[in-house]
């Protein structure tokens, strides 16, 4: 048997055998020091920020400045944020085309026809990172206009990156198709303004924008590209990968009048913004962007001669800004941020892919869009200021 059972059964022996019953233990006496703080803690006390209880454990990032506050790009927003899928025409080798998508509505979005900016996200980035990291939606509620982020599917690129390089159906092509199916069943249901649709996108998604310009004139008013790729070099993974990092080694212009009638063309205001220290996607793109820009909006000739409109530069401490000016009316603008990289300039740089540094690339190109507008007549597009 156990030392401590035997002790205890000894013990219980020499009771019984005394004839006195166990003592009950008696409670133990409060110090005066015991009952003065258990009356203290009676008290009712002052709320202490200090000793107030931890908040719950959540997966967002610690509340050091607004946009860090939640994750969701919806949180820090005043408007309705909502997420859902588009089923768009079928493409090549796919019969069911569901086309995922986040769409912002500005509070009072629904007493007036409200323009609408379609914001095409980079690689490894989804529609909550893109839109909490260039802070879109907070213009969206200031100047009230909607915002559309379609987003790519895994199924298609593991990394979520459009194939702008790839022209055909399966691949960039039918991208593009769809999210020109996606903005049109967009418009038409919220009663947006179609005349005022405008297009932004970053890195691979500044390539399908691109792509869509050139392809969809008709729906788009203005569009914007940050970080973007050369239009028309490559023509496969491989090949987009080298005009990345060294841009077209043919001529811009050369390229963009393989791809279109420039002569039917409508024309397209551009606004492109650019990293000089880019290492993914090198600078020299945003020149030979502006230059096929510069062709689609008749700045330019065939030979690349200057045939209309006038260049005003600015440098600022954070860049350098060009407006090339037609008819009075800025028609293509360039922006080469110092010092920044592979981001989204003037962005929350919590947030992968975008940067603090330079100046707030979504408010320069919604002051750049808001002046454009793409007027449909029976017998052509015209663009009015």
């Amino acid at each position: 048997m156990p030392k401590s059972l035997t002790n205890l059964w000894l013990r219980g022996l020499r009771r019984l055998m005394s004839g006195q019953p166990a003592p009950a233990r008696a409670p133990k006496a409060r110090t005066p020091a015991k009952q003065k703080r258990a009356t203290t803690v009676r008290k009712p006390k002052a709320p202490s920020p200090v000793k107030a209880a931890p908040a719950p454990r959540t997966s967002a990032r610690p509340p050091l400045r607004e946009s860090r506050v939640r994750p969701r790009a919806s949180a820090w927003a005043r408007g309705k944020w909502e997420r859902s899928f588009h089923s768009a025409p079928p493409t090549a080798g796919r019969f069911v085309n569901h086309v995922s998508y986040a769409l912002y509505m500005p509070p009072g979005a629904g007493l007036a026809r409200v323009p609408l900016v379609v914001m095409l996200h980079g690689c490894k980035q989804n529609a909550d990172e893109f839109a909490q990291g260039t802070r879109i939606n907070l213009l969206a509620d200031r100047y009230g206009f909607a915002v559309l982020y379609p987003e790519q599917s895994k199924h298609d690129h593991p990394h979520r990156c459009w194939r702008w390089y790839d022209d055909s159906s399966a691949g960039g092509g039918g991208e593009a198709a769809s999210v020109v199916s996606l903005v049109q069943a967009v418009v038409a249901q919220h009663g947006l303004d179609g005349e005022r649709v405008y297009l932004a996108g970053m890195s691979a998604g500044a390539g399908l924008a691109a792509l869509l310009a050139v392809r969809y004139p008709s729906v788009f008013a203005a569009v914007g590209l940050h970080s973007g790729v050369v239009f028309g070099e490559a023509s496969s993974a491989i090949g987009a990968m080298d005009v990345m990092r060294r841009g077209s080694r043919s001529n811009p212009v050369s390229l963009i009048d393989a791809s279109v009638d420039v002569r039917q063309y409508p024309g397209m205001p551009a606004v492109i913004v650019h990293g000089e220290l880019d290492s993914v996607v090198s600078a020299t793109n945003a020149d030979q962007l502006a230059t096929q820009f510069l062709r689609l909006n008749g700045f330019i000739d065939a030979t690349g001669a200057r045939r209309a409109g006038e260049t005003r530069e600015e440098v600022l401490p954070d860049g350098v800004v060009r407006d090339f000016v037609k008819n009075g009316r800025r028609v293509v603008k360039t922006c080469v941020v110092r010092g920044l990289g592979h981001s989204w300039a003037g962005g929350d740089d919590t947030v992968a892919f975008h940067s603090s540094k330079g100046p707030d690339a979504s408010a320069l190109m919604w002051e750049f869009f808001k002046h454009q507008r793409r007027v449909k007549q029976s017998v052509g597009d015209e663009l009015l200021a």
